[in-house]
């Protein structure tokens, strides 16, 4: 573990300014909030994407920045500030103000950094921005971008990312079209303010008769979009191969069909059912999952449009089969997007929630292309992503491996965990005693 004192010396040569689209967007335009995206305000998204020296080479401050304004014409949205109609509901509006950028050096090289800890809230904490929304929300950035360069010549990117602008699939390809655009590819598609001419009018649905099971209120926030909990969260990252990924299923299912659970559902029943065992107090009998739907993405628009649904039992959780709790993720799961919405409409989008850590929350990434970011047709060496704002129930996140791990592409899986911090040292013993995961 690396002593606060330790950290501070790895970073150095801090400086920060911003960027914004090299044209002027338009007068008076406004970028809508849809009711499932304040759902989502007080998450963050944090990203790291680590690129080998032969990827940095000749990626100078005035080559990023020349770049970027290039890059933010086509996604002007996220170089807004937000505001609040009088209802007091917010929006963005598009005023060009730009993105946050920080550029920083490292004393380590990209090896040396990864080989350091498995604890990721350190490196997020170095790599990427952690700062929040307000409390003055005129003056804060929804998107923040980190260029760090290592002593070997790497370097890494971190995006900070605020969750009302969309899911981890969005940012995904908000980054990723950074790349496009640097590699001079043909101009990517432009994601469109979401503008309604109702000044902030929305119509009021009854308030449902409870909340959704998938949420948690609290607050209210104001203009400081983050909320706190009662104990502190911790985070650490798990990297499984194909190998091992193959053997959990395997133990899972038995070895005439390892592939009837699929590789989500596993990790979810095996660290389930881990939790459960090292839990002080009430079993997590409801777990939240969310997962990707390609299916209900807007053409155009960053957007919120994961499937959120909840899972619930009434057997003790410890002593359960875990291939019965997978196949109760594959086929129980019951989508609370609609309750969602209408429980934020209900409040005119005034009320706070969180959703990860509201329950025992399982997000499957696997389909994210994290790996889409690519500087002089070279993928990242590795990425990770964590969320900030989870609640004291905490969350698990699949992730896709390096790509150039496994052969064909895929396989590998990271899982980064984050739960309260006297649960961590248990849960990874225990994972290791049953399971074999450290």
């Amino acid at each position: 573990m690396v002593s606060p004192k330790d950290q501070e010396s790895l970073i150095y040569d801090v400086k920060i300014s911003s960027v914004g689209p090299g044209k002027v967007s338009g007068q008076d335009m406004a970028h809508e909030l849809s009711s499932t995206d304040l759902a989502m305000k007080l998450h963050y998204l944090r990203g790291v994407y680590y690129f080998s020296s032969q990827a940095a080479e000749g990626m100078n401050i005035k080559a990023i920045k020349e770049s970027m304004f290039t890059w933010l014409n086509h996604l002007y949205t996220t170089c807004g500030r937000l505001r609040r109609y009088d209802s007091g509901r917010p929006y963005i509006k598009c005023n060009d103000c730009g993105v946050r950028l920080v550029e920083a050096q490292c004393v380590k090289t990209i090896d040396e950094w990864l080989e350091m800890d498995d604890d990721v809230s350190f490196q997020k904490k170095l790599l990427v921005s952690s700062q929040v929304i307000g409390p003055e929300l005129g003056f804060s950035p929804t998107v923040l971008i980190q260029v760090t360069r290592f002593k070997c010549g790497g370097m890494s990117v971190g995006l900070s990312w605020a969750h009302v602008l969309g899911d981890a699939f969005s940012a995904a390809d908000y980054i990723n079209t950074w790349g496009q655009v640097m590699a001079g590819q043909q101009s990517p598609r432009t994601y469109l303010a979401q503008s309604k001419a109702n000044n902030g009018a929305f119509p009021s649905p009854l308030r449902p008769s409870k909340d959704p099971l998938s949420v948690k209120r609290v607050g209210p926030v104001g203009d400081t979009w983050i909320t706190a909990n009662n104990c502190k969260m911790e985070a650490f990252s798990l990297q499984i191969n194909a190998t091992q990924l193959a053997h959990l299923q395997a133990k899972l299912c038995g070895q005439i069909d390892p592939q009837k659970i699929p590789p989500f559902e596993t990790l979810c029943a095996i660290i389930w059912k881990c939790v459960a065992k090292v839990r002080n107090g009430p079993e997590p009998k409801r777990v939240t999952i969310c997962k990707n739907d390609s299916h209900n993405s807007e053409n155009g628009i960053l957007s919120n449009d994961q499937l959120v649904g909840v899972v619930s039992v009434k057997c003790p959780i410890a002593e359960a089969d875990p291939k019965e709790l997978a196949t109760l993720i594959m086929n129980q799961v019951v989508d609370e997007r609609r309750q969602i919405k209408e429980a934020v409409e209900g409040e005119q989008g005034l009320s706070d929630f969180i959703l990860y850590g509201a329950n025992l929350t399982f997000v499957d990434w696997e389909e994210a292309n994290f790996y889409g970011l690519k500087f002089k047709g070279l993928k990242p060496v590795h990425v990770n992503y964590t969320v900030d704002g989870v609640g004291e129930e905490g969350v698990v996140l699949v992730l896709p491996g390096p790509k150039d791990n496994d052969k064909g592409g895929s396989g590998g899986r990271i899982v980064t965990v984050i739960m309260p911090d006297n649960q961590i040292m248990e849960l990874k013993s225990e994972l290791k005693r049953e399971w074999s995961i450290v």
